[in-house]
């Protein structure tokens, strides 16, 4: 089907008890595809199918889904209980919307407002309300993006959890690879309605199947042209300097590889890496123990080390160092 300028093409299987989660730019086509599933956007070629039913031609009322929105999606005027209850067609109503909110955590807030609840308080409202119908799927759109980053973290633990208790097929859609990889068993990286890769998280960071999914793993992309050099691959590097690699390739190819996977050490220190190239601090960023140290040489890239590393050399902007790292966390990809 056709999206901004782009047909969306996916072919997706997710088993019970499997997250799936899709992560991407914006504009991918990740909450199209949670929404063709709920069957609030009909594509024009394809079939939706679970548990072994056709779902294509059903409409959304016919789905069993759960479906947490990006903001939730609670309705302002309804307690807590009572926006867990709205979906259940049983007699018991009310005594599972309980049930389900102490199952969260959440019994002493039942009565509630979403106005008077915390953003996770309100996520765990909306997951409660996606699983009281009992769900044959479970979709999640950005479950985490309304957080503030003090609540993520916490948010994501438990968010993980139910996912794992839940034991239904979970498809989980994000802009943020981490979140991804956090929540999802697999994860399917998407750009302009395609997947580009698919697999554990790991195997997506280890091995990049494209510079695009090294970039959007966070991975440093450095580019250059590629020739064989004794037992291993020499980058020459667009800009200016050349670095070595273990992986075969030849001509031109994207070199990625991870912040936290690079030495820095003064500028004239010897080292046994493979790698040594000279660059220049441009920026500092301290996040707890660690900092993400901006650099540039013929291109610019980040490396990530401890703070008491940046002490240790007392780096600053404009400082010279050398950044080191082993020729195996230089992977190739062609380009």
């Amino acid at each position: 089907m056709p999206l901004r300028g782009f047909d969306l093409d996916v072919a997706l299987e997710v088993d019970r008890g499997e997250c799936l989660a899709l992560a991407g730019p914006s504009g991918a086509g990740k909450t199209t595809i949670l929404q063709i599933v709920a069957g609030l956007h009909a594509p024009e070629h394809g079939r939706v199918e679970c548990h072994g039913a056709n779902w294509t031609a059903l409409p959304p009322e016919r789905r069993r889904c759960g479906y947490v929105f990006q903001d939730y999606a609670l309705f302002p005027h309804l307690s807590a209980w009572r926006n867990v209850a709205y979906g259940i067609e049983h007699s018991d109503r009310r005594e599972r919307a309980h049930a389900l909110l102490e199952r969260f955590g959440l019994a002493q807030r039942a009565h509630a407002k979403p106005a008077e609840l915390s953003g996770g308080e309100r996520q765990r409202v909306a997951l409660a309300r996606a699983l009281a119908r009992e769900p044959h799927v479970l979709l999640l759109d950005e479950p985490l993006s309304a957080l503030d980053v003090r609540t993520r973290a916490a948010a994501a633990r438990e968010l993980a959890q139910v996912l794992r208790e839940a034991h239904v097929p979970t498809l989980l859609v994000s802009h943020d690879f981490s979140e991804a990889a956090l929540l999802g068993d697999r994860v399917g990286v998407i750009d302009q309605g395609r997947i580009v890769q698919l697999g554990p998280p790991a195997e997506l960071s280890a091995k990049p199947a494209s510079a695009f999914v090294a970039d959007f793993t966070g991975a440093n992309v450095l580019t250059g042209v590629a020739t064989a050099f004794r037992e291993l691959t020499r980058i020459d590097l667009d800009g200016g300097g050349t670095i070595v690699s273990t992986d075969a390739a030849s001509g031109p190819v994207a070199a990625s590889l991870y912040p936290w996977e690079i030495v820095l050490e003064a500028a004239a220190a010897p080292s046994s890496a493979q790698n040594h190239l000279a660059a220049e601090v441009v920026s500092i960023t301290e996040i707890g123990g660690r900092a993400r140290i901006g650099l540039r040489a013929g291109q610019p890239f980040v490396a990530e080390i401890t703070v008491a590393a940046v002490h240790a050399l007392g780096l600053a902007p404009g400082a010279r160092v050398t950044a080191t790292w082993k020729a195996a966390a230089t992977r190739l990809t062609p380009r």
